[in-house]
C-alpha cells in the first residue's frame, strides 16, 4: 500500500466513513482496510475512536518489508533441536508442537511447521542442513503435488462392505477396530502387511516371507491378530485387494469381523493410508521389501509407535495403548 493510499484512508476515516465505504473509495478490500486501521491506529481512551496515523503506518510498513530478514534458525539451540528431531523422522508439525510444550516461556524456541518446511525447501529461508529433507515422510527435495497411484481391485467372494460396519467404528470411541493394507516393493514382488488401530493409532507390521498371496497374507494376519487381547481385536477394514480373499478363514479363527471399502475409496481407511505414508520413510517405494526381517519390522513399528501424535493430544500410540490396557485391567 502506498503513502497516497494511506493518506486517503486517513482523510476518510476522520470524516467518520466506515470500513466498507473507505474500501470502495480506495479500491481495496474491506479486510485490507480493517487490518490497516488496526495496525496503524491508536486510541486515546477506552471509548475513543481509533486515530489513524498514515505517516507512522507507512514507516512501520517499510521497516517490516526490509530484506533480508533474519531466520528463526539463526538461533543455534533451536536449529540443533529441530535438526535432531528431523533425523529421527519427526514431522515439522510434531516438532512445532513439542517446542511449544517444552519451551512455553521462550519465544525464541518456538517455530511453526511452515517455517521448518521453508527452511528445507526454499533456498535462503533457513540454516538447516540441506540433506534433512530426506528424513521427511515424502523424502522429496522440492515441493510438488503427487497423484495417488490407482489400485486395481479384484473379485473377492462373500465380502461384507463398509456400509454394514457398526456405527461405533466411525467415531473411534470404542477400541479394537483396525485398518489394514499392503505396502508393496519394487515391481510388486514383495510386500509388508500393515495394521493400525483406529483409536490409539498403534501400528503392527506383518512379515510376509516369499510372496503376498492370499494364503501368505492370511497366515501372517492370523499370527499378528492372535497376539492381541480379545478386547482389542473386534473389526478389520481392508481395501478390495485379492490378498484378502481368505478373509472368511481369518474371521472364523479370530472372531474378528472384516469389512471391505468401496472401490477407489482410500479415505474410508484414512488412518491406515496416513500410516503407510509414514512407513515409506523406512521402506521407500521401488525397493525390495523382502530384505527386511521380522526383527527389523518390529524395530520400525516400535519407533513409529513412540512418535507423539497431535491427534492423541501429544502422547504416543504406545502410551495411548498402555492407558487403554490399564483402564481395561481389573487389577
Amino acid at each position: 500500500m502506498s503513502l497516497e493510499e494511506r493518506l486517503r484512508i486517513a482523510d476518510l476515516h476522520v470524516t467518520g466513513a466506515g470500513i466498507r465505504a473507505i474500501a470502495g473509495q480506495v479500491g481495496r478490500s474491506a479486510a485490507t482496510i480493517s487490518r490497516e486501521l488496526a495496525r496503524g491506529g491508536s486510541k486515546s481512551g477506552p471509548r475513543a475512536r481509533t486515530r489513524y496515523a498514515p505517516y507512522a503506518a507507512q514507516k512501520r510498513a517499510e521497516l517490516r518489508g526490509r530484506r533480508p530478514k533474519g531466520s528463526k534458525f539463526d538461533h543455534p539451540e533451536l536449529a540443533s533441536l529441530v535438526q535432531a528431531k528431523l533425523c529421527v523422522k519427526w514431522s515439522p508439525e510434531q516438532i512445532s508442537d513439542h517446542l511449544a510444550s517444552a519451551f512455553p516461556d521462550r519465544q525464541e524456541m518456538r517455530v511453526s511447521p511452515e517455517t521448518i518446511y521453508q527452511a528445507l525447501y526454499v533456498q535462503g529461508r533457513g540454516h538447516l542442513r540441506a540433506d534433512l529433507h530426506q528424513h521427511l515422510r515424502t523424502g522429496r527435495a522440492i515441493r510438488r503435488p503427487r497423484r495417488p497411484a490407482a489400485k486395481n481391485s479384484g473379485k473377492i467372494p462373500d465380502m461384507i462392505m463398509i456400509s454394514e460396519r457398526p456405527a461405533e467404528v466411525a467415531d473411534r470411541a470404542v477400541p479394537g477396530h483396525w485398518e489394514g493394507d499392503l505396502i508393496l516393493g519394487s515391481n510388486c514382488r514383495s510386500a509388508i502387511a500393515t495394521l493400525v488401530e483406529r483409536q490409539t493409532r498403534f501400528t503392527m507390521l506383518v512379515h510376509l516371507p516369499g510372496d503376498h498371496n492370499a494364503i501368505t497374507v492370511r497366515d501372517g494376519l492370523l499370527a499378528a491378530i492372535k497376539t492381541l487381547p480379545v478386547q482389542l481385536a473386534t473389526t478389520l477394514t481392508w481395501n478390495q485387494g485379492t490378498e484378502l480373499a481368505q478373509h472368511r478363514q481369518i474371521t472364523l479363527a479370530t472372531q474378528m469381523a472384516i469389512y471391505f471399502c468401496d472401490p477407489h475409496s482410500p479415505w474410508q481407511r484414512g488412518t491406515n493410508e496416513n500410516t503407510n505414508g509414514l512407513l515409506r520413510q523406512y521402506f521407500p517405494k521401488g525397493t525390495d521389501l523382502s530384505e527386511h526381517s521380522p526383527d527389523r519390522l518390529l524395530e520400525v513399528a516400535t519407533e513409529l509407535n513412540n512418535r507423539p501424535r497431535k491427534t492423541l493430544g501429544g502422547i504416543t500410540p504406545a502410551q495411548a495403548r498402555q492407558r487403554l490396557l490399564e483402564t481395561a485391567s481389573p487389577y
